[in-house]
């Protein structure tokens, strides 16, 4: 029994196809291959267009909910009955959906799941909080100690959720319950706060190049998708934890409650040179590798940090009224945008303005896709001109010959 939720193949017969669509759109490959490609590699599952999905997703949520009501009826509303039966069931329901409608994240799936582990998420939260809330600790925060053993237990859940499942939002959740759940081993240590920003930072950008390399293993297909996604926030997560925005309104954040109640504008911090030299030479850093590579996640990372980095700095400086600044800033962009599509119409530097048609290097299409259309069978050759075979009957011929 596979340990996949769905089909291998389907992940790696999908990029295929894609991948011989924009060859055949680069005129790489003949109509003709390109549908003998597809003959070869079949989509044999069912995904929908966009809005259908979203359609089935709010669709089999709200059937999902009804069926829960139903159960919490014949429990009497009963909270933990109701919701353990529930659990077993839309687990049973998900598998024969996948297996037997050859579903692919086609939105009833995707509801399906993120239900059954909003529900395993509820269900950890009150046995651990109700648990050790009985037993007396000698931990001056044991509500930090809760959470922390919270946060595990839905690390692991949402871990083997994006192993067997391989959705995109469940990946994004566990790794970001991973970062959380960090931040909250650090706090338990008497100078966890000061640690907490640089080892953040640490653990984005290793995790960073562990998706890198993992992305490039052909024997990954299967999480293709949830690798480039989590490649991309690893990036940007590495940025937002040593922002200097971030680290002083966060550090403010888990002060003492008391001294919200009068404080308007966050103290300053530690080490605030340091951050916000940070805050200004990574998105740069990010720029130059978005060109250098190029790389269109670093590219992309590296605009949205200076949009964050010029935030930051106009929250606590502000040198134009707000409208006249984003007037402005808007009139820049655009034009630098005009002339950046202009200039790079041709290909300068490396850089070009035209669709993006790389190709993935964890496919050998050359021998999978290639391979298996060039050889295709010739068409017959046109008849010539063929006597005899006429048929005759009556008054006239009937038009055979």
């Amino acid at each position: 029994m596979s340990f996949y939720a769905y089909h291998p193949d389907w992940p790696h017969h999908e990029a295929i196809q894609e991948q011989a669509t924009r060859w055949q759109r680069r005129g790489l490959l003949t109509a003709g291959q390109l549908a003998a490609a597809q003959a070869r590699f079949p989509l044999d599952f069912y995904r929908p267009h966009l809005f259908l999905r979203i359609g089935l997703f709010l669709f089999t949520t709200l059937g999902a909910l009804a069926g829960a009501g139903f159960v919490g009826m014949m429990f009497q509303f009963n909270f933990l009955g109701t919701l353990i039966v529930s659990l077993i069931i839309g687990a049973v329901v998900l598998e024969m959906a996948i297996r037997g409608k050859r579903l692919y994240h086609s939105g009833a799936d995707n509801a399906l799941l993120y239900l059954e582990l909003l529900g395993l998420v509820v269900l950890i939260f009150y046995f651990t909080y109700e648990t050790l809330s009985s037993y007396p600790s000698p931990d001056p925060t044991p509500g930090t100690a809760r959470l922390t053993v919270a946060l595990l237990l839905t690390q692991a859940v949402l871990l083997l959720a994006t192993l067997r499942y391989a959705d995109r939002l469940v990946a994004v959740a566990a790794y970001l319950n991973g970062l959380l759940l960090l931040g909250n081993v650090l706090l338990l240590l008497p100078h966890g706060t000061l640690l907490l920003p640089f080892a953040l930072c640490a653990a984005s950008a290793a995790a960073y190049l562990w998706f890198t390399r993992q992305l490039q293993r052909p024997e990954r297909l299967y999480y293709h998708r949830c690798l480039g996604l989590l490649r991309g926030l690893a990036l940007g997560t590495a940025y937002l934890a040593v922002n200097y925005w971030a680290v002083r309104e966060g550090n403010m954040a888990l002060m003492a409650p008391e001294y919200h109640s009068y404080a308007f504008v966050a103290p300053q911090i530690p080490l605030a040179w340091l951050f916000c030299l940070l805050t200004a030479t990574i998105p740069l850093f990010y720029l130059v590798q978005g060109l250098r590579r190029p790389d269109r996640t670093w590219l992309w990372l590296g605009l949205l940090t200076a949009a964050f980095s010029v935030f930051t700095l106009r929250y606590y400086r502000s040198l134009l009224p707000a409208e006249t600044a984003a007037t402005l800033a808007g009139a820049f962009f655009v034009a630098l945008a005009v002339w950046a599509t202009r200039y790079l119409h041709s290909a300068r530097h490396g850089l070009t303005s035209a669709p993006d048609d790389a190709e993935d290097p964890q496919l050998d299409l050359e021998s999978l896709v290639v391979a298996q259309t060039a050889h295709s069978a010739p068409a017959a050759a046109t008849a010539g001109v063929q006597f005899g075979g006429g048929h005759s009957g009556g008054g006239g011929a009937t038009g055979a010959y």
